[in-house]
């Protein structure tokens, strides 16, 4: 040992680094440069190291170490890169079985991964939750099928593990403005399922959850809505029959609504679902025999003309702000066109239009103008009520002149002018769909 202190041993014993620099500065004095250490002083430093080391690199003698619980454990098989806690239930369940020496089968994992959360995955452009057929949301909704897309995000038809039944999920968009939206929707339906009566026309909401900044609103899993069922029958009328019962259950819902001070605000055919997405197909003698298309000679008709009503993000309550624009252009009332302000009587204009529509197979104010669609309820309903005109706000008086409408004088062009003179009057309209009207 006398010759130890050279470079190559103290780089063995790992003084080089740390002994030698931990020794002088224990030995350094403030502000002065420390002098080298002496001989004997590295021969204490590396016995003091020897006595704690009795194992070290110098030692010869052929040694095996005898191996402890921790230094080897169990392999663990791979896992997919997953997020959300129940992955952690999947890791957990397998570790557990591992180290308690039992050995998980294919059959086991594949059924615990069943269960686990897809890979995070970014949204897309506009904000939608972007997803993959087989996914889960949660552990307890698998993804079926895509319904639909809108503004506000996306449908999806998923399994409900633990009741046993597809259902409705709607994914909000990830934007703010669609999030509040939806949590004000969610507090609409909870209170209709408060006050729900036994057959009420209202969607049922069974759960609601924030996933991934997407709120998802589960409802009962039901048929095509209205106006989907006109666009795949080519746009032909439904049984007169059929229309009643709507109208009936139509009116039902919003009685209902409205004792509890509620307006919808945006009822149309796309907020009105079949329950059943059954029909059967019935000669359509309306067709000519010279028609080409296939098929032409058939017509759908439902089998069950239950519906329910859905969307209540833009329901309100009545004596809110109400000076903003509300429903969907084709089924708003001339009230919210002028700016008098609207209430329930705004949802019952729009069950007019819709019942219209399911008569005739059209939209029956097909514009995209004001004035043009004013101009359309008078020649369908007679001249707009003068008090009305008069108390028309500034955005509405521009079209009044001398307490009656600006029509013809403010017709934009000529092709808004025929589209106004094509309308036939209610009274008509009404005539021609009894004589033509199908008979079930």
């Amino acid at each position: 040992l006398i010759s130890f202190p050279s470079r190559h041993k103290l780089r063995v014993l790992g003084l080089e680094t740390h002994g030698i620099r931990s020794f002088v500065a224990a030995h350094r004095r403030p502000n002065q440069l420390a002098p080298p250490p002496s001989s004997r002083e590295l021969r204490s430093v590396a016995m003091e190291c020897l006595a704690e080391m009795p194992h070290a690199p110098l030692d010869r003698r052929p040694r095996k170490r005898q191996r402890l619980g921790w230094d080897v454990g169990p392999e663990i098989p791979q896992l997919k890169k997953l997020c959300g806690e129940e992955v952690a239930n999947v890791i957990s369940a397998m570790t557990m079985g591992l180290s308690s020496g039992g050995i998980v089968s294919s059959q086991e994992a594949q059924g615990l991964f069943r269960f686990a959360t897809p890979p995070l995955r970014e949204d897309d452009k506009d904000g939608h939750y972007v997803f993959a057929v087989g996914d889960n949301l949660t552990s307890r909704y698998r993804i079926n099928a895509k319904m639909g897309e809108g503004t506000f995000g996306q449908v999806l038809e998923c399994w409900d593990r633990e009741r046993k039944e597809m259902v409705a999920i709607k994914i909000i968009r990830g934007i703010k403005k669609y999030r509040d939206a939806a949590m004000i929707e969610i507090g609409m339906l909870e209170q209709l399922c408060k006050y729900e009566k036994s057959r009420s026309s209202c969607v049922q909401i069974r759960n609601w959850f924030d996933y991934r900044n997407h709120i998802c609103i589960v409802c009962e899993k039901l048929g095509p809505s209205l106006y989907e069922f006109l666009r795949k029958n080519s746009y032909r009328s439904f049984p007169v029959a059929i229309v009643r019962e709507v109208a009936k259950q139509l009116l039902e819902c919003l009685a209902f609504m409205h004792d509890l001070r509620l307006i919808h605000t945006d009822l149309k055919p796309e907020n009105i679902l079949l329950v059943s997405p059954e029909y059967i197909k019935v000669p359509d003698y309306k067709v000519s025999s010279r028609s080409p298309k296939e098929g032409s000679y058939y017509k759908r008709v439902p089998k069950s003309s239950s519906i329910k009503v859905i969307d209540f993000g833009s329901t309100t309550y009545d004596q809110q702000d109400q000076t903003y624009v509300v429903s969907t252009r084709h089924y708003r009332a001339p009230e919210v066109i002028l700016g008098l302000g609207w209430s329930y009587p705004c949802d019952i204009w729009s069950v007019g239009c819709i019942l219209v529509e399911l008569c005739t197979g059209e939209a029956l104010f097909q514009t995209h103008e004001n004035l043009e669609h004013l101009a359309m309820m008078e020649r369908v309903l007679g001249p707009l009520p003068y008090h009305m005109l008069k108390k028309a706000d500034r955005h509405g008086e521009k079209y009044v002149r001398k307490g009656r409408l600006n029509w013809s004088e403010g017709c934009a062009s000529r092709e808004s002018m025929k589209a106004v003179m094509k309308l036939p009057r209610l009274q008509v309209l009404s005539c021609c769909y009894r004589s033509n009207c199908d008979h079930f």
